[in-house]
């Protein structure tokens, strides 16, 4: 899901950013609010926990692949603002320093998996447990959540997908950009996340709710205060740390994730049952950046030691980002997660 340079026009990128620059504003006051300085670094694990899950690829049949991305798993325990910063530190590290997902897309990528993908996930996963009769339940409204929020950024990135040749296009009526349109790029993004992706990020959300559940419960944002002041972080971090050992199996999945070929691969694609043959001169044009560790690879060392190396290097930096932040913070009245005041 994550969009690739120059997949977008520049006038799209800058619209998408700027859309996001009221939700990331309203996010950071919000947690600013809500969050006091000791808990703080939570945001870092939990940005650590959506890198490593987008690090686990899953193939579809076709040659393509997906991935969980846990954006309704960190709004059920931390709140959909203090989603919205961790997902955004987690995409951010990915764009600038493994190439995944384009720097200039950095926008429309938050808008689609840091901001759509936890609030409507949230917001389904809160409905649920509102209606439900057994209020202690929570795996059945996450499951729902999560499968509501992952479709709805699936959905956006296929509309910005799709609406690129039609706003951007040659003389001779080629796609400067993304080169296929609405009919191809929205059942191409949604069968996948309909199915096999969409099933990925609810047993993700769920397995991790139920691990929470049993380990530290207090993490949750509706726990009770009793429950928040005996919460360690001991089994999260152990947990985290197996999931890292874990990350090559991602590299089984075979074949590339819809929309993310690269310029000198693109004009071979078949796609929508057709061979595009030209790639589009926005991308074979456009923004490029070298990135430190292209691909989650480490020079000299194989793919399966550098996919660890690049997910040991992307949770320390998601964990040190939010301590920084948390050391530029005052000290101030311990808030619970939901905004309410403990004593």
């Amino acid at each position: 899901m994550h969009i690739p340079e120059n997949y977008l026009s520049p006038q799209t990128c800058a619209v998408m950013t700027a859309a996001m620059v009221p939700v990331w504003t309203h996010a950071v006051k919000k947690v600013r609010y809500e969050i006091p300085k000791a808990k703080m670094p939570l945001l870092g694990v939990a940005a650590a926990f959506s890198f490593v899950a987008m690090m686990f690829n899953v193939p579809l049949p076709g040659g393509t692949t997906g991935h969980a991305v846990g954006g309704t798993l960190v709004a059920i325990l931390l709140g959909p603002d203090a989603a919205c910063m961790s997902i955004t530190i987690a995409l951010a590290i990915q764009a600038l320093l493994f190439g995944d997902g384009g720097v200039l897309a950095l926008g429309a990528n938050c808008f689609n998996m840091a901001f759509l993908l936890p609030y409507v996930g949230y917001g389904v996963y809160s409905a649920l447990r509102h209606a439900m009769k057994q209020k202690d339940s929570r795996y059945l409204p996450a499951a729902v959540g999560a499968y509501a929020g992952i479709n709805a950024a699936a959905f956006a990135a296929a509309v910005e997908f799709g609406i690129q040749p039609a706003l951007f296009h040659n003389a001779e009526g080629r796609a400067l950009y993304c080169p296929y349109g609405l009919n191809v790029s929205v059942p191409a993004m949604m069968i996948g996340h309909l199915t096999v992706f969409g099933i990925a990020e609810v047993v993700f959300t769920v397995a991790l709710c139920a691990f929470v559940g049993r380990t530290a419960p207090g993490l949750f944002r509706d726990a009770s205060v009793s429950l928040k002041k005996r919460t360690g972080l001991k089994p999260l971090i152990i947990l985290l740390a197996v999931l890292i050992c874990l990350v090559p199996l991602g590299l089984l999945a075979e074949g590339t994730a819809w929309g993310e070929w690269g310029a000198d691969e693109i004009a071979s694609v078949v796609s929508g049952g057709k061979t595009l043959n030209y790639t589009p001169s926005g991308m074979k044009n456009g923004f490029s950046l070298s990135s430190l560790l292209p691909d989650y690879t480490v020079a000299g060392l194989p793919d399966a030691a550098g996919y660890i190396v690049s997910a040991v290097i992307g949770v320390a930096l998601a964990i040190i980002i939010f301590r920084l932040i948390a050391a530029g913070m005052r000290e101030k009245k311990d808030f619970r997660l939901d905004g309410s005041a403990n004593g």
